[in-house]
């Protein structure tokens, strides 16, 4: 997907993975500084930890406590400004920019893929974890009716709860299952990575058919078990592509200054995702 975006750009670029241990992470964002890297995106677990090794903080990455995207910057007479297209000198200082791209792309992917809009909705959300509270605040920050947090340790819900009372004061959230039907579930578990894992709900505590629609933020495989459940059982289905596809395209852009080609990157996306 990046790599195709960065073609389509006609950028001197390339966009590789590297493993990183997160007790290493510092010395990595060091090390790509001192390398001018252009950018760089950081995926679970290191998006927490990257908030406090950042020099300076978006205001994305402050309002939702996490960090997937990083610009290195240069520093001349007229200020910092990104290494894209600068040439900077072998001494001159580099610092790291912190975005959070993934938040925005929540909102766009669900309300695009399933048609729905989130104000006023009922929201079952499954996983306090890193993305689980980024979505539920971004999700709250829609105005949604009433969100409801299951989570396997409940003292994380619990703070997650607290949180969002604190910072959206008008969205309803409760701990546990509904007992209502719900417009929309998100699964934010890593629940589904796996063919042998078992289903992120417990549909003895709560029927899958009172979901009108069921988001997952997993994307491969393409149909999770509790997607293809949910499809039987009637409802509407989508799964995490079109969040990978944005918070990618809005990356490339922060690194870039260029809007992205979001057609060319989806095609290269569902090319690689469905075969």
């Amino acid at each position: 997907m990046q790599n195709a975006g960065i073609d389509a750009l006609g950028l001197d670029w390339k966009y590789l993975a590297f493993d990183m241990p997160p007790a290493q992470l510092r010395k990595a964002l060091e090390g790509a500084a001192a390398m001018r890297f252009i950018g760089i995106n950081l995926t679970v677990p290191h998006k927490l930890l990257a908030v406090e090794m950042m020099d300076v903080l978006d205001e994305s990455a402050r309002a939702w406590g996490a960090v997937n995207t990083v610009r290195f910057e240069m520093q001349n007479e007229n200020g910092w400004l990104p290494l894209a297209g600068s040439e900077p000198e072998a001494n001159q200082p580099i610092r790291t920019h912190g975005f959070n791209t993934d938040a925005d792309a929540i909102v766009r992917a669900i309300e695009e893929d399933l048609k729905m809009k989130l104000a006023g909705a009922k929201v079952l959300l499954l996983g306090a974890g890193g993305a689980g509270r980024t979505a539920a605040l971004r999700l709250a920050s829609e105005k949604v009716e009433c969100l409801w947090l299951i989570n396997r340790t409940e003292s994380k819900a619990r703070e997650l709860q607290t949180e969002i009372v604190r910072r959206f004061p008008g969205v309803e959230t409760r701990l546990g299952f509904p007992k209502t039907n719900v417009d929309l579930m998100v699964n934010a578990t890593s629940l589904g990575l796996q063919t042998t894992d078992a289903l992120p709900l417990n549909t003895g505590s709560y029927a899958l058919a009172k979901c009108a629609r069921v988001y997952d933020m997993i994307y491969r495989p393409s149909e999770t078990a509790l997607l293809r459940q949910a499809r039987l059982e009637g409802c509407e289905t989508a799964n995490g592509l079109g969040m990978l596809l944005y918070q990618g395209a809005k990356a490339l852009e922060i690194w870039s200054g260029k809007p992205a080609p979001v057609g060319v990157m989806r095609r290269a996306l569902e090319q690689n995702i469905y075969g």
